[in-house]
């Protein structure tokens, strides 16, 4: 018996799909560690616009290279790629300030909620931006509304005002504020997919994030600089170490094992794995930040995951429906 025999190596469909699964598994493990991070960051007393501003300037270096290096890449090989910034400046300008709203607005409102709410009750809340996707979708880019998918997110939001009334007799009216801010990043969120499609639609993904993550950075320090001097962070070896695993933990690697996991299974299993995201950040809350998991948190979370399941599958059967209707 010859030694590659003995020895099979993987199928390349093995790869490919079991490859994809534990990639998306672990984004969405990183991508729930971002509160927790955020967390123990303000123990350092530092505000939400310093930490983001930080978090900006050690990330953004890795998705510009990423997109320089995809778009060099492309020229060499003679992939016909976006207009030059010459020919179509209002393109580059657009992605700019959709990224600025995307990466910057968004993440400073969410930021500003995990003052008041714990990790678990702002990644319920974020988790149910589908839901304005929808309706901004229908109201505002001519998509259709499936009304009768729509009761799913009434099952997800019983969950969170069930945790939010909860909280709110525990911890007062800081609740409310805290609240409020996770609703404006999960609203802004949602306009940011709308608005982001067609312009990664004509420039691809890669060049799209390098160009989106520029914008986000130049709101960010802009902000920054308009309410803070560079010496009003106070630095500390822990401080640094918690903005770094922010930066690289929490935000660059999670993005690019999702579009690894993107490039090897389909969006919707991606989706149904990313369901798990706030059952990680509940567990990393209770373990790593010593926070208690009450009753509410455990049955907040089973009806958003279960509202957003619901949804996702409902939205599975209407587009294989459709695509055998078509057949």
């Amino acid at each position: 018996m010859s030694a590659s025999a003995k020895n099979p190596k993987p199928s390349h469909g093995w790869l490919a799909t079991w490859g994809g699964y534990i990639f998306a598994a672990l984004g969405a493990f990183l991508f729930a560690s971002k509160g927790i991070w955020i967390k123990l960051a303000y123990q350092y007393d530092i505000d939400a616009s310093s930490l983001l501003a930080v978090r900006l300037l050690l990330a953004t270096p890795f998705f510009v290279i990423g997109g320089l290096a995809t778009y060099w890449r492309m020229k060499s090989r003679g992939i016909e790629g976006p207009p030059p910034i010459a020919k179509r400046p209002d393109l580059y300008l657009k992605t700019l300030a959709v990224g600025a709203l995307g990466y910057w607005f968004a993440s400073y409102t969410d930021f500003e909620s995990l003052v008041t709410l714990t990790p678990q009750f702002e990644r319920l809340i974020i988790f149910t931006y589908p839901l304005f996707v929808i309706v901004f979708g229908a109201m505002f880019f001519h998509q259709k509304m499936r009304v009768s998918a729509l009761w799913t997110f009434a099952v997800a939001y019983a969950g969170i005002a069930f945790i939010f009334i909860t909280d709110l007799r525990i911890q007062g009216s800081a609740i409310v504020t805290g609240a409020l801010w996770c609703m404006a990043s999960s609203v802004s969120f949602a306009l940011y997919l709308l608005l982001a499609k067609p312009l990664i639609a004509r420039m691809g993904p890669s060049l799209f994030t390098s160009w989106a993550m520029s914008g986000a950075a130049i709101a960010t320090f802009i902000h920054f600089l308009m309410v803070h001097r560079l010496s009003d962070i106070h630095w500390s070896p822990g401080l640094f170490w918690l903005t770094l695993g922010l930066a690289i933990g929490a935000t660059v690697a999670p993005s690019y094992l999702t579009n690894f996991a993107l490039s090897r299974i389909s969006s919707q299993a991606n989706a149904v794995i990313s369901f798990i995201n706030p059952v990680f950040t509940l567990a990393m809350s209770v373990l790593i930040l010593r926070l208690p998991a009450t009753f509410a948190d455990i049955i907040g979370t089973l009806l958003v995951l279960l509202g957003v399941g619901l949804y996702t599958w409902l939205d599975q059967r209407a587009a294989k429906q459709a695509a055998q209707s078509i057949g």
